[in-house]
């Protein structure tokens, strides 16, 4: 068949272009753009009573509390925080949806250089997108998102206060000595007793080789009260308090200066705990005195003042100066001379 050559393309389909633009209900009826207005506002006061709530609940409701079998306080944060970013998120949507600018662009491909002219195009295209959400020309929608918003930034803050105690001498709602980051329950005086089972030691008890786990009586016996400690005051003083005790020849300890009288024919105690990022170490080389940490790998040399001999761990392990005492069972002379665990940034 012969074609005219008037009228031919290479596109099998001819381009129909953009279709008829459709306005929204909202774009031609005022009253239904003034009740989406306020339903955009309400959903961001809703958001903002919910960000209240969560800072209500995480004042106010116990930790210990539960609630169908679930933990009371998290429940509260979880549900409150989910309800503030919910309802911020579908007020978002809604006022995309029914309130801004709803018309159809068309682009056209330029290069992608990012000249002068382009740079004034992008701040044009902000300006235009500013003015079309109607952000200053809708004052109730503005302002509701920004209380919204802004509000939804303090929980973040205010909850700054549990990734831990602050380095200072913090005490607890106990106040009980050792509370801050500076300190343990290590006293002079305080003997040192196996792990679990808290009977003392003597150093007749522990041949060459040995290593022992081991933590102050204090936790066993209780505080300067005489009550015994529990719940969070208890794993707060231990995990800071436990020790490791280990023995070896005397002539094989190379003491740091100061520490010449820290061990005990041969018994020093080091702290368990890794001063690369606190994970408890245990692991122990006879032949070498070497300590390992299973996490990173940080190995420390107990015959010469915990010296790191390799891994990321930044100082050595803090050691505990060891006594004995009238009836010749190990005390400790005092506390560590620096804080256990890894280091931070107060330390300085």
């Amino acid at each position: 068949m012969n074609l005219p050559d008037e009228g031919v393309t290479d596109d099998l389909y001819a381009n129909p272009g953009l279709p008829e633009h459709a306005w929204r209900p909202t774009d031609v009826d005022p009253k239904l753009e003034k009740r989406a207005e306020r339903q955009v506002a309400t959903l961001m006061t809703l958001s903002a009573i919910c960000t209240i709530l969560l800072l209500v609940s995480y004042f106010t409701v116990d930790k210990d509390a539960t609630f169908a079998g679930l933990g009371a306080q998290n429940l509260a944060l979880g549900l409150s925080l989910a309800g503030a970013l919910l309802f911020i998120g579908v007020g978002v949507i809604q006022w995309a949806r029914k309130l801004m600018a709803d018309h159809e662009i068309v682009e056209m491909r330029h290069p992608a250089a990012s000249s002068q002219e382009d740079r004034e195009a992008t701040i044009a295209a902000l300006n235009a997108g500013l003015e079309e959400s109607g952000i200053g020309r809708r004052p109730l929608v503005r302002n509701s998102l920004l209380g919204a918003v802004g509000l939804l930034g303090l929980p973040a803050i205010v909850m700054l206060r549990d990734l831990g105690p602050t380095p200072n001498q913090v005490a607890d709602a106990q106040d009980y000595p050792g509370a801050g980051l500076e300190n343990t329950v290590w006293e002079e005086g305080t003997r040192v007793v196996r792990d679990v089972v808290g009977t003392p030691i003597r150093p007749g008890d522990l041949q060459i080789g040995d290593l022992v786990n081991a933590e102050p009586e204090t936790l066993y016996n209780g505080g300067p009260d005489g009550e015994p400690l529990e719940g969070v005051v208890l794993q707060i003083a231990k995990s800071k308090a436990a020790v490791v005790v280990v023995r070896m020849e005397p002539e094989e300890i190379t003491p740091a200066p100061g520490r010449e009288n820290w061990n005990v024919d041969g018994i020093t105690s080091y702290s368990k705990i890794c001063t690369h990022v606190g994970c408890p170490i245990s692991l122990y080389e006879r032949t070498t005195h070497h300590l390992l940490c299973p996490c990173h790998q940080s190995t420390f040399d107990l015959a010469d003042a915990g010296r790191v001999v390799f891994g990321p761990a930044a100082r050595p392990l803090p050691q505990l100066p060891l006594a004995v005492d009238s009836e010749g069972y190990l005390v400790a002379q005092g506390d560590f001379n620096e804080p256990v665990g890894p280091s931070f940034w107060e330390r300085g």
